[in-house]
């Protein structure tokens, strides 16, 4: 059993400390990078000096010729990374009117990621009579987003939906069905605060068109009764389905403490991953909601359990979920590529990685940017977490410019105009994001930010 965690401690906090890099390039050296989604294809193109045979001083030749060739050779590897970002349009956006300067979505690495979209009218206005209304528009506004990114709603792979009043989840479910109404995709569902007065918000990770993407159920489980798949299998990811205290069997809930409901949780997700040929070794992202923050330690020790080694990246929020009786929900995504962690890990009562690399995608866990100067300080505070997700990427050779997904937790929504003009400095090229209102484990935080990178 792990110990407990003092509760001082930024949780779910990434303290990394930047170490030196180097990386020089030869004298007179120019750089080809080509991308794949598990390839990295770098071609150094040196000035070429040749020496006449009258014993002249050397003469720099232009390399003009072999550039050409080279970039040639390299454009027939197939360029899944090459980062594409959608501009915001009248008939392609978010739905947000504060959200202009914020790309519909991103593609990159073989995948494409959507901003937080709504249901409600792209002025502002709130129209919709009631969740279902909003629930088909704002799935409406996705199945466009993905098509001008080259993508369906069949090719969806995994959905966060954010609802405002849990009790709307069954009129979200029937709305939904009409969306995907076979193999539907994985599917994390938890209630929060959401801008502009929206019901509903939804967030999505798709492949693009004839891209493969496979459901897997489990031997002995039920069809689940809702509309998603358990498992969404794509590329060298692998999306798990968030995840309540449920049997497989009979989908049945199982009640008790928070440690039991983790414990329960968890064993599924083994079942989940073995049906998917894997293992909680290549579980590389994790996302916990939690009811209260008082029920993080115990959530913390039973997690710890099967994360031992090499634990994946992690943010923990505090929201309502969609169960009476649920107190925990945790949504994963495991990986067929190579893991590689990336810093430290945070701390050794908590089982969380800075960050994992597998394959092109890196995953930061979630960061807050609380200290002893900044209580009370909103811009202070994401100043000090965009410092610490910098420094990380540091450690991973990436930059900002390289960050395809950003999800922002605020304990107090309207604060995020506030901190717009931080993140919109720190990301050199926009990436898809989805801000709620959610609390986080340690109170005197004001904003927590997790990232998914693409290289």
């Amino acid at each position: 059993m792990a110990p407990s965690t003092p509760a001082s401690l930024n949780l779910d906090f990434c303290c990394v400390l930047t170490s030196a890099r180097t990386a020089g390039a030869a004298n007179s050296a120019a750089a080809v990078r080509t991308e794949t989604n598990r390839t990295r294809v770098i071609v150094l193109l040196q000035t070429v000096r040749v020496t006449y045979s009258n014993g002249a001083v050397p003469r720099v030749v232009s390399a003009a010729a072999v550039l050409l060739a080279l970039v040639m050779s390299a454009a027939t590897v197939s360029s899944t990374q090459d980062r594409r970002i959608l501009d915001t349009t009248d008939a392609v956006n978010t739905g947000l009117p504060t959200q202009t300067s914020v790309t519909p979505a991103v593609s990159a690495g073989g995948f494409i990621y959507t901003s937080g979209l709504v249901g409600i009218d792209h002025s502002g206005r709130a129209d919709q009579p009631d969740v279902t209304a909003e629930t088909r528009r704002a799935l409406d506004r996705l199945k466009t987003v993905l098509a001008a990114a080259g993508s369906s709603l069949d090719h969806t792979v995994s959905l966060n939906v954010y609802l405002k009043n849990s009790a709307d989840f069954d009129a979200l479910n029937n709305a939904y069905r009409e969306y995907f109404p076979d193999k539907p995709p994985a599917r994390t569902t938890v209630s929060a605060d959401l801008p502009n007065g929206a019901l509903v918000m939804i967030s999505a990770i798709a492949v693009p068109q004839g891209a493969e993407r496979e459901v897997l159920h489990p031997a002995g489980w039920a069809k689940s009764p809702r509309p998603y798949s358990y498992i969404v299998r794509a590329g060298d990811l692998v999306f798990l389905s968030g995840l309540v205290s449920r049997r497989g069997s009979d989908d049945q809930v199982v009640p008790g403490s928070v440690a039991v409901q983790t414990r329960q949780i968890l064993e599924n997700a083994g079942v989940l991953l073995r049906t998917a040929g894997l293992s909680y070794a290549n579980v590389v992202a994790a996302r916990v909601y939690l009811t209260d923050d008082s029920l993080f330690e115990a959530m913390n020790d039973e997690y710890g359990q099967y994360f031992e080694q090499g634990p994946p990246a992690r943010a923990t929020a505090i929201t309502r979920l969609m169960g009476a009786d649920s107190t925990v929900e945790i949504s994963l995504i495991a990986s067929t590529a190579e893991k590689q962690l990336i810093g430290p890990v945070v701390s050794p009562s908590l089982p969380v990685s800075t960050a994992v690399r597998a394959g092109a995608h890196v995953f930061l866990s979630g960061v807050l940017g609380t200290t002893d100067a900044n209580v009370g300080d909103i811009v202070a505070q994401a100043h000090e977490a965009v410092g610490h997700l910098k420094r990380t990427l540091d450690l991973a050779g990436l930059t900002f410019a390289d960050v395809v997904d950003q999800t922002t937790y605020l304990p107090d929504l309207w604060q995020a105009d506030r901190i717009e003009p931080v993140f919109h400095e720190a990301l050199a090229a926009p990436a898809a994001r989805t801000t709620v209102g959610a609390k986080l484990v340690t109170r005197a935080g004001l904003v927590e930010v997790l990232l998914t990178a693409v290289k």
